[in-house]
């Protein structure tokens, strides 16, 4: 059983992150929210909703009324699905087996924020080659060598996604997972991801370099790994 936090606390002070390490007996969903998985299986309805149990909890350290969480339904195929934050807020939900989390803040402090949460193990086979650059898996094989306890590659997948979910409100674009270079820091429990293409604009500075923190925790199966990235107002990483 994990016992300590793994986002809470990780993020800046202007970002409220709820989680759980265990879906509730029963979640209460809006009635748009249940008709999005009426016909889901019940480990997809599950982490669905209670993820949305973490939202609603995070929204209301904002001061916001329950209301539903859906998807903005705009777009491209792979971009419908993204999350309507109330007015006033950015946004990100992650979930894996073992644990369910939102993060949010207030626009006036935070232009965006991306979650992701992984299990601590090796990325499956071929993966690992499709998600790096050659440069990204010459870190790796170094930070495996020096820091064993860590599944680099899996970690490394986890930052794309977070700068992926901070960089899509900004641009509504596709960002490839050749398109960023993460580099971690074992030390600090940060991590840069270098874009290699155009950065978005925030509040009139170009963003070319996202900047997060990443954390483990030891639990069943090897633990896991999480990873947030947030860009701050005036274009500053946070």
């Amino acid at each position: 059983m994990v016992t300590r936090a793994l986002l809470e606390g990780l993020l800046p002070a202007h970002v409220v992150v709820a989680e759980l390490f265990a879906d509730p007996p029963t979640v209460e969903l809006f009635p748009q929210e249940a008709e999005l998985v009426a016909k889901a299986v019940d480990k997809r309805r599950r982490e669905f909703a209670t993820v949305r149990l973490c939202a609603r909890t995070a929204l209301a350290r904002l001061g916001h009324a329950p209301g539903p969480i859906l998807p903005t339904g705009e777009g491209p195929a792979w971009a419908q699905r993204a999350p309507r934050w109330p007015d006033g807020v950015v946004g990100s939900m992650t979930h894996c087996d073992g644990y369910r989390a939102a993060a949010v803040a207030p626009t006036s402090a935070i232009a965006s924020v991306g979650v992701d949460a992984e299990p601590n193990a090796p990325v499956p086979d071929g993966v690992r080659e499709m998600v790096t650059r050659p440069e990204e898996r010459v870190t790796l094989d170094l930070l495996a060598a020096s820091h064993p306890a860590v599944a680099w590659d899996r970690l490394l997948f986890s930052a794309k996604e977070s700068v992926f979910k901070a960089w899509f409100p900004l641009t509504g674009r596709w960002l490839d997972f050749g398109d960023c270079v993460i580099t971690p820091d074992p030390e600090s429990g940060t991590f840069t991801g270098a874009l290699q293409v155009p950065g978005p604009v925030v509040d009139g500075v170009r963003v070319d370099v996202f900047r997060g923190r990443w954390r483990t925790v030891e639990g069943e199966n090897g633990g896991l790994v999480a990873t947030g990235v947030v860009v701050g107002r005036e274009g500053g990483g946070v």
